[in-house]
């Protein structure tokens, strides 16, 4: 902000303490309007504008999207767009000497003889804002219009009639304003639009005498992501879509005849989304009074500051400090370290430049503690002064503690909190504050006496620092509060005006002001990164999330030592001194005349003037104070050229005249349309584009000096968006308005921004190009116009639906199609929050309508990076809502699971469907996912459906399993048949109810036991579904023949519930049903007969038999009550006469059933009679309605991905013999093949989860989905096949788990990579075309494409083995020759000895132009090769080409620097799999270092050596964090956040050299020689682990494997991992 302005508005209008203004705020409207925090330019809480929160009495669903208050916490964002209830009130923007701001209902005007805004600029810029007289009924009526979208709901919907095909003059008019198509002759004002750049007004309230605007709430601005997140600007594109924001706004603002004035980082308003609010109206004011500035230059001077009345508190407190508005830092710092400034007030000014806001808890002002307050500061005496060395947290915390924090964190850090917290605040100022903040920021149960009740105790009790209150306020400590008392002052104060008087004093102490710099350094300073951060034990905790924006948080102003103060406070205040000496200094106060300091041009800041040469005894230090202002130039930003204002306003810039340009009311849907097509904006800007744009557009420049002063300030804003440091200080503005010289940043600039900042600035300011001409310029692509275009209307004020509707209108008629997938990507975040705040079912279809439109224009990259998480978030709620119905629908997850592969799929929304079918799961959202679980099972494969669905649904019995979920396991073991049924779901069934049965005789706690009840219900119900889809002979082998009926189990059970007696017995007359009454009485009856012998002889049923007393209430929910259930049905399934001779107790079963149930046999056609309503028939069934209702019935009506082909039996798919004689199908080494007439079954070699079924860790996980079922390895052999003739060389599994591609040795020692198709265990396809051997296979995310490497990269067909591509290095001969293609397969051999190959190791010479490894980089689909000279060679996939090289750095290639490995940052990590840009690259050479690379550069970042011997693989679990292994026996993790990387863990304990390992999550498997070794990356204080090598046997633990293991993969999702033999075999196991 431009200190002309500045000083100004400080001179010229009155302003309120916050003390005073919240006071004005709540007596102009009410109570209910809380005020927050006051907003200030000035270092002192004085200012004219505070943020508010509205106390709401409408419907709190309308505050859906706004009802999250503002808190500016370290890491925590405002989480609603635009908080709704949260306001900015401007009190006085309008003051009295101002004309009246006429009133009207429904619109805002305005009129200033002083200025060029005028009733229709006014009315342009607010058209939808209120004007009338304030209160707080208007507010609430306000904010309600706000938040439900009804300002500018009438034009949203122009919008979407015209995307309709119908013409709206009012729609037509805004797109115009929108492209820049121009006035067309007519006033820009009439169309009464506002610009949804220009930061919107709610209300212009009149008050007596004054006028306040009252504004929404923005979260951030723009000063604040340039301060604590400039990450958050994520890229150039980013940067450029925002400058065109705040261009568009500019543009509209100077058509109106307008200009800012003061545009700076601070007038620049952002939304969560980042969408650029230009602040306008609010500094009208000063834009007001621009015109009455003289042309007398600024000086130095020291105004006080206005106070507002006179008995305002404040006035005591703040009246002698010597401050302004000014920015000028390096005068400020001159003056303190001159003794001309307190302590105080220097500290209030850094405050200031760290953005820090006085009163607003989250971000409160900061003050040191200089005293301990044991005893009364003396500086003659050492005891009672705080070490100012140390940071607060430092003494609080120890030493011993920090270190060990900073040794043991995963992020090394030694503090994890804010020098000054929320908590700390609130506690400090806990007797002035009310309540309702206290219980909301402190505790939620208000305790009084838990509040520090003495200032020793206060300082000790807090690790944070002080607050300014502390040295200026005494009534800090006197308690409001019923209950609180307060603050006690130390025992060396009588009062607390005496204390604030001693403890002002103490900071003002020469003993303090010598050290205090010590503190800056710490809290402002050097001392908060690098090195002296580590020896100062200040490490911070960084920000997990570096790109979210930040409006708070750590701000290092200085990057040097902050220099000592050189002298002593010259002039003291008058509470500083005795009171004769006060006298004196009134008496002598006029002979008192200041020393002028005057600026000397050529030192930059005016150090040497004599002055402070007089004082400066050492000219080393003065040396290094000038030096540190000279650094430090950047704290007072200009952001305004120099020229001083003149008294007319702004000219309206004229129109474009370009005849092709459509006129507003000619703008339909297909002119509309045209805008988003993007033909070519592939290309890089270039400087004759540059230089022709600057040709074209001479005659659009600046139309008048202001509007030209606001072009310099966006040439000002373009450079630090990019330099992340103002351009401009007052002395480089002087070097270059004066001698044309531009700021040494300014070669840092890219040369394209360069060119357009230097534009820009031009001296001549009728030279300086125009907002129109900028935004014509091609530094903005056609990207950023399209997604403007856009994005734009979603930013108007209207309600949520009808802004959704108009976007997936809009792609609907193409637009995402046109502007292609990466304008596309740049537009979801934006359409995002309005698809989650869907509410309606028709806002639902509309929120789907438009997911569907973004699958199907994205990449898949960014569908998994921002659709798949608000997907994610839909399902994950526990709420019911149309739209979850609707996205779980089979053709929405079946669209998402052709873009983002199998792997994410299941790893992200799979588990998510399974949630819907249990804890209370809604029945729509519970049947949709039921139908999309059974429609995707036989896609996904038995192994990957037993562990990703049904062992999570069985993991769900007992919580809550609704009946959909019950239906799913019924129906997925039907579309499997029965062998599946029988093989897999029976045997985990039988061990569920088995443990649940175990459980019930412990003694165990009542929610224990609940839970085993229902997860016995949960299991009988499965069981009597699944006994539907058996035969009877299975049923009675599984079930019945079983020598423990698990039915008759339960019934015998003393301890079950009722109600699970009365399942256990419906599901037993089932099964009786089926297997039919032979069977039955065979087999049934005869474990039953212990059961009707303990209900006859049970001493319920004898006492109900022999006393007439005992009503029958007592036997309700009874054991005997099962005789209703089981003797009446099997009496009638079986015949009365047989059911009698097998129950020998029948006499007196019958007896009990008729004298309390009127239950009686008779003969007559050998049927029952009930003479009692408690009949058979109606006993309650607790079998699940999903019987009744299956909406899985649809799915086999051929709703869904597949039709079954049957019930009971699945279709296997087709195998594709391969042609080569080399395969041969064997099962693990003693089993034959299979005759070639044999069709097995597929996944015929998969064993039953059952093996793996571990009782108690199923019992005792109470929680859910999330806690993922731990993946048990047993190092088992499950299959194998002969793959290769010679050695196995390098295993891929695809991401859908069904395919292996082996590469190894084939006939006559040719390379050859085949496809293996897992559910048949067929090689189905093959390559055949390498003449070496295959060291490396990658399978691209390209349809159907592989690349496999032989010292020749081949990219093939999958399908057809067809070879694609080929890529090769020219050798040092060819290049001798001339001779070299990048096509060209060299077929002089790469030098490698197959029979010279064992784990990996070279021993012959190799090549260094030939292709030793791969890497595949998703995010761009490109393969990085690493090469026999120790470069890497990036290749371009889809374009069929080669890339740039980098090269080693020997001089010559040789065998030392072959690269043996390549990975990426996250590239390993499956579980979140990264797909944005990686930052590292690292190769792994075969001397035992390995190098890692920036991404972006190439360019070394750290080099060591990680092994003694060749390392085999690199692998990147986590961006930071780097895994190698090598054949000196040993595997390392790199922690890559230290340089050189720390070495986290070592693991050792393998006989030979490790050949390969794999990662699954924290999980580890390795393999070395014949044996495999499991390990772990979770933490540890043990460096060093001890991996135990375990041996592969067959599944039933016979012979074991003796093959050398060559290579291994995993397929996670199936709980497999596959391993390759040096012998040519390729192995299953578990």
């Amino acid at each position: 902000m431009g200190d002309e302005a500045t000083t100004f508005d400080n001179e010229s209008q009155q302003k309120n303490c916050f003390e005073c203004l919240q006071k004005r705020i709540e007596s102009d409207l009410s109570n209910r309007v809380l005020f927050c925090y006051g907003v200030s330019d000035s270092p002192l809480p004085f200012g004219s504008t505070a943020v508010c929160q509205v106390i709401n009495s409408f419907d709190r669903k309308i505050l859906a999207n706004g009802t999250a208050e503002n808190r500016c916490e370290k890491d925590k964002p405002t989480l609603s767009k635009i908080n709704g209830n949260q306001i900015e009130v401007n009190l006085g923007v309008f003051e009295e000497e101002d004309e009246a701001l006429p009133v009207s209902e429904n619109e805002s005007h305005a009129c200033d003889d002083h200025t060029n805004f005028c009733e229709e600029t006014i009315s342009a810029l607010a058209p939808s804002a209120y004007a009338g007289y304030g209160s707080y009924k208007v507010i609430e009526e306000l904010l309600h219009r706000y938040v439900s979208g009804s300002f500018e709901h009438s034009l949203m919907l122009s919008l979407i009639l015209l995307l309709e095909g119908k013409s709206s003059k009012e729609a037509g008019t805004y797109v115009s304003s929108l492209l820049g198509l121009g006035n067309h002759g007519k006033s820009v004002t009439s169309r009464r639009l506002r610009h949804p750049n220009i930061a919107p007004i709610i209300g212009t309230l009149q008050m007596p005498g004054y006028i306040n605007l009252i504004l929404p709430k923005a979260p951030y601005t723009l000063e604040n992501i340039l301060h604590y997140s400039p990450e958050a600007l994520k890229s150039d594109w980013h940067i450029r879509f925002l400058m065109y924001q705040l261009l568009s706004a500019l543009a509209y603002l100077h058509s109106l005849g307008a200009t800012h004035g003061i545009l700076s980082p601070s007038s620049v308003k952002l939304t969560d989304s980042f969408w650029c609010w230009l602040s306008v109206l609010e500094r009208y004011s000063v834009r007001a009074r621009l015109s009455l500035m003289n042309e007398t230059k600024l000086v130095a001077s020291h105004p006080r500051v206005s106070l507002c009345h006179d008995n305002c508190p404040c006035s005591g407190l703040y009246a002698d400090l010597r401050l302004t508005n000014s920015s000028d830092w390096q005068r400020d710092f001159k003056m303190w370290w001159n003794g001309e400034l307190s302590n105080y007030e220097y500290l209030l000014i850094l405050n200031r430049l760290a953005g820090r806001r006085w009163g607003d808890p989250t971000f409160h002002t900061v003050m040191p503690w200089v005293i301990d307050f044991s005893v009364k500061p003396d500086e003659s005496s050492d005891a009672g002064w705080r070490d100012l060395r140390k940071s607060k947290w430092r003494l609080a915390k120890g030493d011993e503690q920090l270190d060990f924090t900073y040794s043991t964190s995963e992020i090394p850090h030694h503090v994890s909190d804010e020098c000054l917290s929320e908590l700390a605040v609130c506690s400090y100022k806990a007797r002035r504050l009310p309540l309702s903040i206290l219980r909301s920021s402190v505790r939620s149960v208000y305790e009084p006496n838990e509040y520090p009740s003495t200032m020793q105790r206060l300082y000790q009790w807090t690790p944070d620092e002080c607050i300014p209150e502390f040295y200026t306020d005494p009534r800090i400590f006197s308690s409001v509060h019923d209950g609180m008392s307060n603050l006690a002052v130390p025992s060396w104060a009588d009062s607390p005006e005496e204390f604030i008087s001693l403890h002002r004093a103490a900071l003002e102490s020469d003993r303090v002001s010598q050290e205090i710099n010590h503190w800056f350094d710490i809290t402002f300073g050097y001392k908060l990164s690098g090195e002296a951060a580590v020896v100062a034990k200040n490490v911070t905790l960084p920000s997990s999330e570096p790109q979210r924006p930040r409006s708070s948080g750590r701000c290092q102003l200085f990057t040097q030592p902050h220099p000592k103060r050189q002298r002593s406070l010259l002039k003291k205040p008058d509470w500083l001194k005795p009171q004769q000496e006060i006298i004196s200094q009134v008496q002598s106060n006029c002979d008192i005349v200041s020393t002028a300091i005057t600026e000397d041009a050529s030192s930059c800041i005016g150090m040497a003037d004599e002055s402070m040469l007089e004082v400066a005894n050492n000219l080393e230090q003065l040396e290094r104070t000038m030096s540190f202002c000279e650094q430090n130039r950047h704290l007072s930003p200009c952001y305004n050229s120099p020229q001083d204002c003149t008294t007319q306003g702004a000219s309206p810039e004229l129109p474009r005249k370009y005849d092709d340009l459509p006129h507003p009311s000619d703008i339909d849907l297909n002119t509309l349309l045209e805008y988003f097509n993007i033909v070519d904006d592939g290309g890089d800007l270039g400087f004759q584009e540059l230089l022709l744009w600057k040709q074209k557009s001479s005659h659009q420049r600046s139309q008048s000096e202001d509007v030209a002063r606001d072009m310099f300030s966006v040439g000002c804003l373009l450079a630090e968006l990019y330099l992340k440091r103002p351009l401009f200080d007052p002395v480089s503005l002087v070097a270059y308005t004066e001698c044309g010289l531009l700021p040494g940043l300014f070669q840092k600039l890219p040369p394209h921004v360069a060119f357009l900042v230097e534009e820009c600035i031009q001296k001549d300011w009728k030279r300086r190009p125009s907002a129109y001409c900028l935004l014509e310029s091609p530094y903005f692509p056609q990207t950023v116009r399209s997604a403007y275009l856009f994005v734009a209307p979603l930013h108007l004020l209207t309600s949520n639906g009808s802004r959704l509707q108009f976007a997936a209108k809009l792609a609907g008629e193409g637009a995402l199609r046109l502007m292609g997938p990466f304008a596309a990507e740049m537009c979801m975040s934006y359409c995002m929050p309005l698809v989650m705040s869907s509410l309606s079912d028709s806002e639902a279809e509309w929120a789907s309508f438009l997911l569907k439109e973004f699958l199907r224009c994205l990449k898949p990259q960014a569908v998994i990076v921002s659709v798949l998480p608000v997907i994610q978030r839909v399902l994950q709620s526990s709420e019911y809502s149309h739209l979850k119905v609707l996205l779980l629908q089979n053709s929405f997850m079946r669209e998402v699971w052709k873009i983002v592969g199998k792997r994410s799929y299941l790893q992200k929304i799979h588990p998510l469907i399974i949630s819907n079918l249990y804890l209370l799961a809604h029945k729509n959202s519970a049947s949709s996912a039921s139908v999309l679980l059974i429609a995707s099972c036989e896609e996904l494969g038995i192994p990957v459906t037993i562990h990703q669905t049904i062992l999570p649904l069985i993991n769900c019995f007992g919580k809550g399993l609704v009946a959909d979920g019950i239906d799913s396991l019924v129906r997925i073991g039907g579309i499997f048949g029965g062998n599946f049924i029988v093989r897999q779901v029976l045997p985990l069934m039988r061990n569920v109810i088995s443990s649940c049965i175990e459980l019930a005789h412990m003694n165990n706690p009542e929610p224990l036991q609940s839970w085993n009840s229902l997860a016995l219900i949960n299991g009988l119900d499965t069981l009597d579904g699944l006994v539907a889809l058996l035969p009877r002979e299975v049923i009675l082998k599984e079930l019945v023949q079983d020598q423990a009926f698990l039915h008759v189990k339960i019934l015998m059970h003393p301890n079950i519930e009722q109600t699970v007696l009365q399942v256990a017995g419906t599901t037993l007359l089932s099964i009786c049903q089926k297997i039919g009454p032979d069977l039955t009485a065979s087999h049934v009856l005869a474990q039953l007969r212990d059961l009707f012998d303990e209900l006859a002889f049970s001493q319920e049923t004898t006492y109900a038999l022999g006393s007439e007393s005992i009503s029958g209430e007592d036997f309700t929910g009874s054991r005997a009550e099962l005789l209703l259930l089981l003797y009446p049905s099997l009496a009638s399934l079986l015949g009365i006469e047989k059911f009698r001779r097998c129950c020998t107790t029948w006499l007196l079963l019958e007896q009990y059933l008729y004298k309390h149930y009127n239950w009686k046999w008779e003969h007559t056609g050998e049927t029952c009679r009930a003479g009692c309503e408690n009949s058979p028939a109606q006993i309650k069934s607790h079998k699940p309605s999903s019987y009744e209702y299956n909406p899985a019935k649809l799915l086999l009506n051929g709703v869904g991905w597949s039709i079954p082909q049957s019930q009971g039996a699945r279709s296997g798919k087709s195998s594709v013999n391969s042609k080569s004689d080399d395969v041969r199908v064997t099962s693990d080494e003693k089993t034959e093949a299979l005759p070639s007439s044999v069709k097995p079954e597929p996944w015929f070699w998969f064993p039953s989860s059952a093996d793996n079924w571990d009782g108690p860790d199923f019992l005792n996980r109470t929680g859910g989905l999330k806690d993922e079922l731990p993946w048990k390895i047993r190092a088992s052999i499950l299959y194998t096949v002969r793959a290769h003739p010679g050695a196995l060389r390098v295993l891929s599994v695809a991401d859908d788990e069904c395919t292996v591609f082996s590469g190894g040795v084939g006939s006559g020692f040719k390379g050859v990579v085949h496809q293996w198709e897992l559910s048949s265990l067929n090689c189905i396809s093959g390559y055949f075309g390498h003449e070496e051997v295959v060291n490396d296979i990658c399978i691209l995310s390209s349809t159907e494409r592989i690349a496999s490497c032989d010292g020749t990269i081949h990219i093939w067909n999958s399908q057809t083995g067809k070879l694609l591509s080929c890529f090769s290095e020219p050798s040092a001969t060819s290049l001798l020759s001339g001779s070299s293609s990048a096509k060209k397969v060299n077929n002089e051999g790469n030098g490698v000895n197959p029979a010279a190959l064992s784990a990996g190791i070279l021993s012959t010479a190799f090549n260094g132009s030939l292709y030793t490894c791969m890497h595949y980089l998703g995010f761009n689909d490109k393969l990085l090769a690493g090469m026999g000279n120790g470069s890497l060679r990036f290749l371009d996939i889809a374009q069929d080409q080669k890339l740039h090289l980098w090269k080693s750095q020997t001089a010559e290639p040789c065998f030392s620097s072959l690269v043996s490995a390549i990975c990426s940052c996250g590239s390993d990590n499956h579980q979140s799999k990264a797909v944005g840009s990686p930052s590292w690259v690292a190769a792994g050479l075969n001397s035992g270092h390995i190098r890692l690379l920036d991404a972006r550069s190439g360019n070394i970042v750290a080099l060591w050596r990680a092994h003694d011997g060749f390392i085999t693989k690199l692998a990147a679990p986590e961006g930071h964090l780097l895994v190698s292994s090598s054949l000196d026996r040993t595997m390392s993790v790199w922690d890559l956040r230290r340089n050189p990387p720390n070495q986290r863990y070592i693991f050792s304990g393998h006989s030979g050299g490790v050949s390969g390992f794999s990662i699954w999550g924290q999980d580890m498997i390795s393999v070395s020689g014949n044996k495999i070794g499991l390990s772990s990356l979770c933490h540890s204080e043990d460096r060093h682990q001890q991996v135990i090598p375990r041996k592969l046997y067959t599944s039933d633990r016979g012979a074991r494997n003796m093959s050398a293991l060559s290579s291994i993969d995993i397929l996670p999702f199936s709980r497999l991992f596959v391993v390759g033999t040096e012998d040519g075999f390729l192995k299953i196991c578990c």
